[in-house]
């Protein structure tokens, strides 16, 4: 990918991507496939289309899209963001009957715990879901608690569940005086753990969870293990437990689980000067060698923020960085991968689906609601309610 130079401006150093078809990675973590291309942009008939159901629907409506959904989509949302941010602003709009969310289905879920009874929440895709909230499903998380409380160490140990996880996952923590974190504030959720307990169970991205405990919190690797739900005993010993100050779920994000090292030595020896940007998501080796990590937020102001001429390698999701790149043509911006995986389940709201959803609502049919159980919402949002009482933090996605 590269951007048009404006007048005067240094040319762009090439940097040629190639989609991988739909295959496994041999590079990237186990499990992580590729999509390949994108399909073609809809028929132009379905943007009339779903301007005229839109507008139909009136305040009724809001239409939440998060920043990897594809372009065709993201030009229908009210407000853009990430899974926390879009899930309090459809709480911030109680007159909207529909929400619409542009995303994948724990986000969906959030939005539903958040909003009102009187409020339904449509995801256009039910195929639309997070390969990394189904990495912890809550018969395993229960059976991990219970290896836990055999090595004797449950009662001193605070969960703590990503916002990239299931409502019920979430409500699981809320029951056992947990709390939720996101990507921005997950060092402070952590500090908060630590000050009622001395371990920490860290749901379900392996990733983030060790990068803020050594590189945020001070602890080494050595003082991380990893709960594999798919071995005994999560593959580890009650002595290991027992020594152990964070506990990682074996899970991680299917786009930023396949940075590697490599292609940060690479982009370097490319493109001189380059600034490399990844998510917090990204495997360790890869986030030390990076020159700035954040959240999806941090990684769109950190752009709009830098000089002209900047030159940046930005690992997460393609969706985005292709939209920063063309919004900032006095930068040089490419994904740090020239092998690229989009993230398929997000990809999967596309404009024939959203279509789809906004006609049905317009003629009175709510299809494919999301809605979380009323005990499983009370505990979630007990997980969560614990993140928004820290100082600061009612302000932060």
């Amino acid at each position: 990918m590269t951007t048009t130079p404006r007048a005067g401006a240094r040319t762009p150093t090439p940097l040629s991507l190639h989609v991988l078809g739909r295959e496994a990675d041999p590079r990237s973590e186990r499990g992580v496939e590729c999509p390949g291309e994108l399909p073609p942009a809809s028929d132009p008939a379905l943007v009339e289309r779903a301007r005229r159901a839109k507008a139909a629907l009136g305040d009724r409506l809001f239409v939440l899209g998060h920043h990897y959904q594809r372009d065709e989509v993201i030009q229908f949302a009210d407000v853009t963001g990430d899974s926390f941010k879009l899930a309090r602003e459809a709480a911030a709009r109680p007159d909207a009957e529909y929400i619409v969310f542009c995303g994948v289905h724990f986000m969906a879920e959030s939005a539903d715990i958040l909003t009102s009874d009187r409020q339904a929440v449509v995801l256009p895709d039910l195929a639309a879901g997070c390969s990394m909230a189904d990495m912890a499903r809550l018969a395993q998380v229960e059976d991990a608690w219970d290896v836990l409380a055999d090595a004797g160490v449950a009662d001193v140990t605070v969960p703590v569940t990503y916002m990239n996880s299931s409502a019920d996952i979430k409500a699981f923590c809320g029951r056992h005086d947990g709390v939720v974190c996101t990507s921005s504030n997950a060092a402070s959720v952590l500090r908060w753990a630590f000050g009622r307990g001395e371990k920490v169970l860290f749901l379900p991205d392996q990733h983030l969870g060790r990068n803020t405990a050594v590189l945020e919190l001070g602890l080494g690797l050595e003082d991380c293990v990893v709960y594999d739900p798919h071995l005994p005993d999560g593959g580890l010993t009650a002595e290991e437990l027992r020594a152990a100050t964070v506990i990682l779920w074996k899970g991680h994000c299917s786009v930023h689980g396949r940075f590697t090292l490599d292609a940060v030595h690479d982009v370097r020896a490319r493109v001189p000067g380059v600034q490399v940007l990844v998510h917090p998501e990204c495997q360790h080796d890869v986030v030390l060698a990076a020159d700035l990590v954040g959240s999806t937020e941090f990684i769109i102001k950190a752009v709009e923020h830098a000089p002209a001429g900047s030159r940046w390698a930005i690992g997460t999701e393609l969706n985005l960085v292709q939209r920063l790149a063309r919004a900032h043509p006095e930068q040089e911006i490419t994904f740090l991968e020239q092998h690229v995986c989009y993230c398929a389940t997000m990809n999967r709201i596309d404009l024939p689906h959203l279509v789809w959803a906004l006609e049905n609502l317009a003629a009175g049919q709510v299809v494919n609601q999301i809605t979380v159980d009323p005990e499983t919402e009370r505990f979630a949002l007990a997980a969560l309610q614990r993140m928004l009482e820290l100082p600061g933090e009612t302000a932060k996605d």
